[in-house]
């Protein structure tokens, strides 16, 4: 690199200071994944349960390859005896939540409880409505975390919980914890889990499962999340529409708005989401306050109807603008 004799030769030391740079790192987190995955003690969990199975035949279709070879990887971490720590990718759309349901059954069906953790209160309580039903023929009393809910966690009768980052609080004690599923990894820190862990039945650290719709390529996963197995959901099920994903400048806007107007006449909706809440210094980014007064003068009420949802609202305010939506 310091004395090349040609441009070749400084271009192949040059990759060669990487690749080796770049191959201590990989082996030194491979090296900590294989001396943590051989000393944490994890649950063992070698019953699938009824409440899997029941749930498992009534679903109204069959689980696609993807699902069933992913729900495999995932009981034979929950069966080995040492502590699962996966995570699971798979787009929108793909099926994860009920990969989810499944591996929350297989903790309850050994006499654990199993704790679903959204980044959001309007996630947490979609996935409260959907699981619900999914739960409907097991028996297994599943609960959104409020306050009343929490003499169910410490004397076991919930099954499943399902929250935001309001579960790592103190006051949140379970019977026996046996695995925590946390949906978009991103948001969550080391400190956070550490909490989690802690809660874990009899001081053994829970199992753990992460789920994201963000394809991470491998090399990235291993050193973001170097302590992860990775399961990908490869696969949609049948039936699903195609996503369409398109890029529209700055000035094709108008042509945007006449679309999102057909769409609405044709009985559709639309989301809008801005990068940040109000305006800021730093960043040069569409702000939703702006962006909301703009869409609200080019979509008048009456005929249209435009609602605001954002997390500095009350809780009230959210979930009313969300049933509007959603009704």
């Amino acid at each position: 690199v310091h004395f090349p004799s040609d441009q070749n030769a400084l271009e192949k030391a040059r990759y060669r200071l990487k690749w080796e740079e770049l191959f201590l790192l990989q082996l030194s987190l491979l090296k900590q994944k294989y001396v943590r995955s051989r000393s944490a003690v994890g649950i063992p969990m070698p019953k699938v349960g009824t409440a899997f199975n029941a749930c498992y035949s009534a679903l109204p279709y069959e689980l696609t390859g993807a699902q069933k070879r992913v729900i495999k990887e995932i009981r034979s971490d929950m069966m080995s005896g040492r502590q699962m720590n996966r995570l699971l990718q798979g787009d929108v759309g793909s099926g994860k939540t009920m990969v989810a349901v499944l591996s929350a059954l297989i903790a309850v069906g050994n006499g654990y409880q199993a704790c679903i953790m959204a980044p959001t209160e309007v996630l947490a309580q979609q996935h409260y409505a959907n699981i619900s039903k999914y739960l409907a023929p097991t028996g297994v009393r599943c609960e959104l975390l409020i306050g009343p809910i929490l003499e169910g966690l410490a004397d076991g009768s919930v099954g499943i919980v399902i929250g935001t980052h309001a579960l790592i609080e103190d006051t949140v004690i379970f019977k026996n914890l046996g695995l925590a599923i946390i949906d978009e990894q991103h948001r969550f820190g080391v400190e956070q889990r550490a909490r989690l862990w802690a809660k874990g039945a009899s001081g053994v650290p829970p199992h753990v499962l992460v789920m994201t719709a963000t394809p991470i390529p491998r090399t990235l996963a291993m050193t973001f999340y170097g302590d992860l197995d990775v399961s990908v959901i490869d696969e949609m099920p049948p039936g699903r529409k195609p996503i369409q994903t398109m890029l529209i400048g700055e000035g094709k806007r108008p042509q945007l708005y006449n679309f999102m107007k057909k769409e609405i006449a044709a009985g559709r909706q639309v989301f809008v989401v801005y990068p940040l809440i109000f305006e800021s210094e730093k960043v040069d980014y569409q702000n939703l306050e702006a962006g909301y007064e703009n869409i609200v003068s080019r979509f008048p009420f009456p005929p249209y109807k435009v609602a605001i949802v954002h997390g500095q609202q009350t809780s009230e305010v959210k979930q009313f603008n969300m049933d509007a939506f959603s009704a």
